[in-house]
């Protein structure tokens, strides 16, 4: 009995190490790539701003099935010419599409570094019209509430909520490792309110709340700039803007 409970353990082990993909973490000056699941992981590099100073801006990475789809661009096209040759060299995968999660430069502004490697690049209508509009790079194929795609067998889901931080903010989500990413509609904890220049103050706490309730079991929440959290990261969202 004890010898089969031992082996048993042994076996349980083995497929939890065979389950889990290596750490691939990278850090240089002007980029952060870090583990956040076994099959996401953030990219971070820096935005330097008039008003704000230099930025670090947050996006995701998911993987699986030897493909990737990329939430946001890095800040400029050499940063993401880095971000694409590291997830084929290190990830061993082909990035498939990349979606701009708004308008704004912190999404968009190295979607030419995309394109030139033919990757597919997806954003909402109301996004490309206001890309075109303030003359930024402009994402390639439209659509309006939700974009469902899939890396190997996984699902990923793009979805509009509701106006916040822009009127065509979305958020992204990772059901099989229960991963969110906010983007700028989501805010660290004890972050202030930031750029409200293109903003619904009033609709964003009517717009978080959806989200929590549609996604009540996400693990990981990871705002458009600042520290990665939980679920806290919604509730502190809803709280700040509900403040008059």
């Amino acid at each position: 009995m004890k010898k089969h409970f031992l082996a048993c353990l042994l076996l349980y082990v083995c497929s939890l190490a065979q389950a889990q993909t290596p750490d691939k973490s990278f850090k240089t000056d002007d980029l952060i790539l870090q583990k956040v699941s076994d099959h996401a992981y953030t990219h971070l590099t820096y935005l330097q701003t008039e008003t704000f100073g230099k930025v670090p801006c947050n996006g995701l990475i998911v993987f699986d099935g030897g493909e990737a789809v990329i939430f946001d661009t890095p800040v400029d096209d050499a940063t993401s010419e880095k971000v694409i040759r590291w997830v084929e060299d290190s990830l061993k995968c082909k990035v498939k599409a990349i979606i701009a999660t708004h308008f704004h430069e912190d999404c968009v502004g190295g979607l030419k570094a995309f394109h030139e490697h033919g990757i597919p690049s997806y954003a909402t209508n109301k996004t490309i019209a206001f890309d075109k509009e303030h003359k930024f790079p402009v994402p390639q194929k439209g659509f309006d509430n939700q974009l469902d795609l899939k890396v190997g067998k996984k699902a990923v889901v793009a979805a509009f909520y509701g106006e916040g931080h822009t009127r065509d903010n979305i958020i992204g989500y990772f059901p099989a490792e229960k991963v969110m990413f906010g983007g700028c509609l989501i805010k660290e904890v004890d972050a202030t309110k930031g750029n409200l220049a293109d903003a619904n103050v009033e609709a964003w706490p009517a717009t978080v709340t959806k989200i929590k309730a549609q996604y009540p079991d996400a693990k990981v929440v990871i705002p458009g700039h600042g520290k990665i959290g939980d679920t806290a990261l919604l509730d502190y969202t809803i709280k700040l803007f509900s403040q008059k």
